[in-house]
């Protein structure tokens, strides 16, 4: 009985081992699971993803800084000049989605800041001039625009310095030990100013907002959970504050909004090859809800509204978008130049300043400008400052008789502005453009490693200072650096006094 009572069945013994063996990959796959899981709840509450547009941003936002796998050519005055798809400037890269360091603009990476989805072509410039130099004193005016008062004294920038900025996305901006990164920048280099997102290249407005429009199509986030904390922070750092806001590149707009989405005669939504969706720049209401944005921007203490993507997309896919009853008898060049009025107009009296990001094939060729609607002499007339965005690496080889344009920044940039400054002071009747009836110049640099030109140069200290030194050869005082995922090279930045 005994021997009988101890004795065990070969198939049962085999069959505890055998369960022993599969509790060990049970054990790590529910290990993995469960760190899984935890980074994910991270990255969500840091907003660094976003569960309902993860998907999106693999399939259209994984990509090289600011740029677009596919480039379009269009026929300007003189060769060709290929420039990858913007975001921004298009550059690109999604502020928010551009955590990556090969993530550079969506949205502006190379910017319209600021995505660079387009490919215009000119053998002279790829981006245009926004001066540099003007005394950045913002006095408050008596005047109110539609009813909304001018900015208080307190919130207003005292400093006159030149504005030598960086661009810093949303979701970065809502962090606050990234932030204390960059303002520990601003403290011991010549970076004295921040361009930030307020209306991303998604259409999304980075902080919780009540503007009604905002509200109804649900474009307010938490990236910056508290905008007015952040502003004061930075302001009691003497940063100069610039709100960057992605005009008619709207993809949340389009969606919510048909009737303000450009269509084309089947009423169909129009795609870039980004597979973003754009809204029409000829309906006022588009207008309204972006000059709410900037004097919203402007009474949360802001010292500067900046328009990016304004302009017209430069897909081929344009050719058959219907732009409505309001297009009739007006061209591309014709709206974006009203509405570059209509912005200064109403936000000029709040006591900040007006800025747009432009491209620099328009400065020479009457072809590009028509196609993307800028007019650089016209948009300068209205603006206080015009902003070029000459990244070297989106020129074509030849340009300004150079080679390889990113191999040589300082010759690239220099020529670049020693044109804009010929440009304007012909639309000018000779005058000098540094005046009051002329925007200010202010390029946009390149701080990013251009990877997908066959002929590029690794961008350090050296060849981000060169850029720097011909900005200030060409007469020019200020500048701002664009880095999609806003890492940027201290040690090409001067260290302060």
């Amino acid at each position: 009985m005994r021997k009988r009572d101890m004795y065990i069945k070969p198939g049962k013994y085999m069959g505890m081992r055998t369960k022993r063996k599969r509790r060990i990959p049970r054990t790590i796959i529910l290990s993995i699971t469960a760190i899984t899981a935890i980074v994910f709840i991270v990255l969500w509450q840091f907003r660094i993803i976003e569960p309902d547009k993860i998907i999106y941003s693999l399939l259209d936002r994984v990509k090289q800084p600011n740029i677009i796998s596919e480039d379009i050519t269009i026929q300007g005055e003189g060769e060709s000049l290929k420039v990858p798809f913007e975001a921004n400037e298009e550059v690109k890269e999604e502020g928010e989605k551009a955590l990556d360091k090969q993530n550079e603009l969506n949205k502006h990476t190379a910017s319209d800041t600021a995505d660079q989805e387009t490919t215009i072509n000119n053998s002279v410039t790829d981006k245009n001039p926004g001066e540099a130099g003007e005394s950045l004193g913002n006095s408050a005016q008596e005047a109110s625009v539609n009813s909304q008062k001018p900015l208080t004294e307190d919130l207003i920038n005292k400093t006159s310095e030149p504005v030598r900025g960086i661009y810093v996305s949303g979701a970065r901006a809502g962090i606050d030990e990234y932030m204390q990164e960059l303002i520990s920048l601003a403290e011991n280099t010549e970076v004295n100013a921040m361009v930030i997102d307020i209306k991303n290249d998604y259409g999304e407005i980075t902080y919780k907002t009540e503007l009604p429009l905002a509200v109804d199509i649900g474009a307010g986030t938490g990236y910056i959970k508290d905008i007015r904390k952040l502003v004061k922070q930075l302001k009691e750092k003497d940063i100069y504050l610039i709100a960057r806001i992605v005009s008619f590149k709207d993809p949340l707009l389009a969606k919510e909004r048909e009737d303000l989405s450009l269509r084309d005669k089947n009423s169909v939504i129009f795609k870039d090859k980004n597979g973003d969706s754009w809204v029409n720049p000829y309906k006022r209401e588009v207008w309204d809800y972006l000059i709410d944005i900037g004097k919203e921007a402007a009474e949360i203490g802001f010292d500067e509204i900046q328009f990016d993507y304004i302009r017209f997309s430069t897909d081929a896919g344009m050719k058959t978008v219907n732009y409505g009853a309001e297009a009739k008898n007006k061209s591309r060049i014709d709206i974006i130049t009203e509405f570059t009025k209509y912005a200064c107009d109403n936000l000029k009296p709040l006591g900040v300043k007006v800025s747009a990001d432009v491209y620099g094939t328009i400065i020479r060729s009457s072809v590009d400008a028509e196609i993307v609607g800028q007019d650089y002499v016209a948009m300068a007339k209205y603006l206080d400052f015009i902003c070029p965005m000459i990244y070297p690496s989106h020129y074509a080889e030849g340009s300004y008789g150079i080679d390889y344009p990113d191999m040589k920044p300082y010759d690239t940039i220099l020529a670049a502005l020693k044109e804009s400054k010929l440009v304007l002071e012909e639309g000018n009747d000779g005058e000098e453009a540094d005046n009051n009836t002329a925007a200010k110049v202010r390029p946009w640099l390149q701080d990013f490693t251009a990877s997908w030109v066959r002929h590029h140069a690794d961008y350090g200290q050296e060849e981000i200072r060169a850029q720097i030194k011909a900005v200030y050869d060409a007469g020019y005082t200020e500048w701002i650096l664009w880095n999609g995922s806003n890492n940027y090279t201290e040690a090409a930045l001067d260290k302060t006094n």
